[in-house]
């Protein structure tokens, strides 16, 4: 057991007893005979005293000396047991969000009783969810780039400085052979565009960096927007002076929050590269000054970088809550097989706030009548390599309307399969200044809901399955209102 988890539990009990017993940190310095700093340090979990002074202690609060040098803690100091044995602090970027894990801890133990019995309920439903340690970080990464605006200036400025570093035209479509050559040239990188065998267990695989001999293999499926991609990322490595990252794109584990940081920061980096801030801000003002939304228009910006879809999507929640105040916005991710009635929503962001399409981990079914899903079915049904649409999304049972844009792609990856990347903004009248198509009567307004068990749409022709919980919701409600004419009727007897 780490010697710092049980200084801390020594320093929680000792801290729990004296406070039970209204006893002040001076006032234990004076019945015990040991510094108030000493004593201090003990309860903050820096020192943890020699046996003839845990002895005085034990004798000066009454307690057995083996209870205070057991690990075992009560029900009230119980959760945070839990919590510091589970390593679940190291775990969390706590200095991410200006937090000392020292002052979480002192938070946590000064907690009343109902607070930590809140915290236990969390950590169980944690467990009962299964939650994995990479999905607790990537949960947490999630968290900051919300947190931020999913815009990160100094990233900005880096990218710049390499372009001009390097010479690379940010008004032109950066391509995979300029990227390559700073790699071989600067770097001494060597590159196998064919490196990854084609086994099944490797299919998801696009890239593998091997360190020792600056070597990266490429698979032989990925195309050149994917392989830009790749240089990039490496480049944001490289650039950024990262050394402690994953080598495998996609990754198959984490092995610590910082790895998944600086993926994301070398991710970033790329996509600010390839897709660059001010030329794609003056295409998208043109874009959104018109009164007709233009399909046309919008893929030829898109066109314009050597970019997937999902770049483009993914650099537009960079670029429209900065740079155009857009707030309430969302990106999600689908994946879906062929034959398969199964949608899985693998990834998602919300700009300011949790928005109504968002994630359900109960396994309920997502909305048909989502632009993601909706889609999704039409490029797997019709097996098109690219599908694309628009929508206006109104929400059953709220006032919130969102104007959603959707393309949907084959993974070239993975055998029978599909995702679909989407972008929503919530209509506001702050919104209506900022895209003048938003009015335009050609975009459909669909009535949603977002799963089908708390969906009070009626006759919905893609239900799959009943609204049981608005049925359970309108259930406690006719028990409640029966009960109390119950009430009443034998009140008046």
């Amino acid at each position: 057991m780490a010697e710092e988890y049980i200084r801390l539990i020594f320093g929680l009990k000792i801290k729990q007893i004296r406070t039970e017993r209204d006893l002040s940190l001076f006032g234990l310095s004076k019945l015990s005979g040991l510094s108030k700093s000493y004593l201090n340090e003990i309860e903050k979990g820096k020192k943890y005293p020699k046996t003839d002074k845990i002895i005085k202690l034990a004798e000066t609060l009454e307690v057995p000396y083996d209870h205070l040098v057991s690990l075992k803690l009560d029900k009230n100091l119980a959760p945070i047991g839990e919590i510091l044995q589970s390593g679940i602090l190291d775990e969390i970027p706590l200095e991410l969000f200006g937090i000392q894990q020292s002052d979480l801890i002192d938070i946590i133990a000064n907690a009343p009783s109902k607070v930590n019995a809140f915290i236990s309920t969390i950590i169980e439903i944690a467990q009962h969810y299964n939650m994995s340690r990479e999905g607790f970080y990537l949960a947490s990464l999630r968290s900051y780039q919300e947190a931020h605006n999913n815009f990160f200036k100094e990233l900005e400025d880096k990218v710049i400085k390499f372009t001009n570093t390097y010479q690379l035209d940010l008004n032109g479509k950066i391509t995979s052979a300029e990227l390559e050559e700073i790699l071989e040239e600067e770097y001494g990188y060597t590159i196998n565009k064919s490196g990854i065998p084609n086994e099944e267990e490797l299919d998801n695989l696009r890239s593998v960096f091997i360190p020792s001999s600056k070597t990266l293999l490429l698979s032989d499926r990925v195309d050149e927007a994917q392989r830009t991609f790749i240089y990039a990322k490496e480049l944001g490595y490289l650039y950024l002076q990262i050394t402690e990252r994953p080598y495998t794109f996609s990754w198959i584990r984490y092995d610590n929050f910082e790895e998944v940081l600086h993926n994301f920061y070398a991710s970033y980096f790329a996509g600010a590269l390839i897709i660059p801030r001010n030329h794609l801000k003056d295409h998208l003002k043109k874009l959104f000054t018109t009164s007709q939304f233009s399909e046309k228009t919008f893929h030829r910006i898109m066109k314009m970088y050597n970019a997937s879809p999902e770049s483009f999507y993914q650099r537009l929640t960079n670029i429209l809550p900065k740079d155009f105040g857009m707030q309430n916005v969302f990106f999600l991710r689908f994946t879906h097989k062929l034959g398969v009635n199964k949608f899985n929503l693998v990834k998602e962001l919300h700009i300011t706030h949790q928005q109504q399409p968002h994630a359900n981990e109960i396994n309920e079914h997502y909305c048909r009548r989502w632009m993601a899903i909706k889609t999704l079915q039409r490029a797997a049904n019709k097996d098109l390599d690219y599908a694309f649409n628009i929508q206006i999304s109104d929400y059953a049972d709220t006032d919130q309307q969102y104007l959603v844009f959707t393309s949907a792609t084959r993974d070239p990856f993975k055998t029978s399969y599909y995702r679909s990347i989407g972008i929503g903004f919530l209509i506001s009248p702050a919104l209506e200044k900022k895209i003048e198509f938003v009015h335009d009567t050609k975009i459909p307004k669909v009535k949603v809901g977002v799963t089908c068990e708390s969906c009070s749409l009626e006759d919905c022709e893609v239900r799959m399955a009943p609204p049981k919980r608005l049925l359970a919701k309108e259930k406690y409600k006719k028990t409640a209102s029966l009960v109390e004419d119950m009430v009443k009727r034998y009140s008046k007897l």
